[in-house]
């Protein structure tokens, strides 16, 4: 039987001008043949998002390779054909938008020679092109521990790159899938910053899944270690009854906790709540106002670039 939510988990439904916007973006999804993470991952704050003009797009279809048993995304061993339409439409959809920050991300296309790689760079070039003002995170696979893929998506330049690492070092063999693994997240993650260490890093953990606060404190001090600059902690729900299941509802005095931890490691940001995801919006504005104040003060020498180093 499904654990009771708790009523910190309840989810506002969008009324007024937000419910308009929501069925607006919604509307323009269908028309241009895109998929968003908001629907797929059953996202519980796609009203709260869409109302806002917040999306995230996943791009390369609605079909992952992958099986995680967290996630409600299909999956197949084998994807559909990429859309070359793709890059243009997501391009499109974001400039009618006027979107400020954009998120980007997609499926796992192990069956692809590239992973996707191509792809997913020719998603931010045309996004840039169109709306060259916009930032534009993009949370990536892992692309199987290939550094090489993970630098074609980089190099496409990308404001913030994310991989989620989503749970803790014991617990990934049976949350994730079996190609997944947390000291190949990691290695993405410290990767993208040796090439790039003024390169924005962001990274996401689910809580509730069986965890303790050292395994997280742990993981933590991993992701700082790698240079990671922005950190969320979300609860994970179980999306259908085949799903993982919950093994606890984490409180939102635990989540201020690994909030204030999270900070103390020296983030420069954390999003810690029971709602809580990895492209939650609540973040982006935070994120987009730091980065612009840091490039400001890195142009005029008056702002060193932070130590990715955790602090003790």
């Amino acid at each position: 039987m499904a654990r009771k939510k708790p009523p910190w988990l309840k989810i506002r439904l969008p009324t007024g001008e937000r419910q308009a916007r929501y069925n607006r973006v919604r509307a323009r999804a269908r028309e241009l043949r895109l998929h968003t993470v908001c629907e797929e991952a059953r996202c519980p704050n796609i009203g709260e998002c869409w109302g806002g003009g917040t999306a995230t797009f996943m791009v390369m279809g609605d079909i992952c390779t992958r099986g995680c048993r967290f996630c409600a995304v299909n999956t197949r061993r084998t994807g559909g054909p990429l859309d070359p339409l793709e890059p243009a439409n997501v391009a499109t959809a974001i400039h009618e938008m006027e979107l400020d920050y954009v998120v980007i991300t997609s499926v796992d296309r192990d069956d692809l020679p590239d992973q996707g790689a191509g792809h997913f760079a020719a998603v931010i070039a045309e996004t840039r092109a169109r709306s060259p003002h916009t930032m534009i995170e993009v949370l990536i696979p892992d692309f199987r521990g290939d550094l090489a893929l993970v630098d074609v998506v980089a190099a496409a330049g990308p404001t913030v790159i994310a991989h989620n690492v989503e749970t803790v070092r014991r617990l990934t063999p049976r949350v994730r899938d079996p190609r997944a693994g947390y000291d190949q997240s990691i290695a993405v993650l410290r990767h993208l910053k040796d090439v790039d260490p003024q390169g924005f890093t962001k990274s996401s953990i689910m809580v509730g899944v069986g965890e303790s606060q050292d395994e997280v404190l742990e993981c933590m001090v991993d992701l700082r270690a790698a240079g990671v600059d922005f950190l969320t902690v979300g609860q994970y729900l179980q999306p259908t009854p085949r799903h993982l299941k919950v093994d606890a509802f984490v409180t939102p005095e635990q989540f201020a906790e690994y909030e204030r931890l999270g900070l103390e490691l020296g983030f420069a940001y954390v999003a810690s709540g029971p709602l809580v995801r990895s492209s939650y919006k609540a973040g982006e504005f935070f994120i987009e106002q730091h980065i612009k104040q840091q490039r400001q003060h890195q142009s005029s020498g008056t702002w060193p670039a932070a130590d990715p180093s955790p602090t003790p």
